[in-house]
């Protein structure tokens, strides 16, 4: 129950990137949940033979670590650079809190989603990126228009769509081009 208690906290952590409707900031608890539904909506997406549950397993843990390590912005360079002993140190703590067995396999689909190894993890990956680029094209730039962001950066990021699944990943290059061509990210 310790760990249940731990895992509210999660609601706390705001993210950088706003609901799609630019309201507010968007909290960790609503990004893993809204990425466990694109899993079940775009599964056709998914690389042949991907086990889906594995993957909503994986969205549904992925962020926890955050409850420690924070939401790490991936355009800021600073931050990406310390982000790996942050979030190892976070789960450590925050899966030591469940009973062995149940420690052992919730670290291991976090140790396998942050290794992109698999097909599952990789599938999960792109959907952790594609997520906050609709959630700026949608708001006409969002935090790459607030942070000076460009559409190399985003890009660079977008390519872990691609890796996990191509037709993703060229949607996300088509929102890309769409948001430059509408002056909401800037080419550099």
């Amino acid at each position: 129950m310790a760990f249940v208690q731990e895992i509210d906290k999660l609601k706390r952590v705001l993210r950088r990137n706003t609901l799609m409707d630019g309201s507010r900031r968007e909290n960790d608890a609503e990004h893993s949940w809204q990425l466990c539904m694109l899993a079940l909506v775009l599964a056709e997406h998914a690389p042949p033979g991907v086990d889906l549950e594995r993957v909503i397993a994986m969205l549904l843990i992925h962020d926890l670590v955050e409850i420690d390590a924070g939401d790490t912005f991936i355009y800021d360079p600073e931050a990406v650079l310390h982000q790996p002993e942050r979030e190892r140190a976070a789960a450590d703590r925050i899966f030591g809190l469940l009973p062995d067995d149940q420690t052992a396999k919730f670290r291991a689909l976090w140790d396998e989603f942050e290794a992109r190894a698999t097909p599952e993890a990789k599938f999960a990956k792109a959907l952790d990126r594609l997520a906050p680029l609709l959630a700026n094209h949608h708001t006409e730039g969002g935090t790459w228009a607030l942070y000076k962001i460009t559409a190399d950066q985003v890009r660079r990021n977008a390519k872990i769509i691609e890796a996990g699944s191509p037709s993703l990943g060229a949607y996300a290059t088509e929102l890309i081009e769409l948001s430059i061509k509408r002056g909401h990210l800037s080419e550099g």
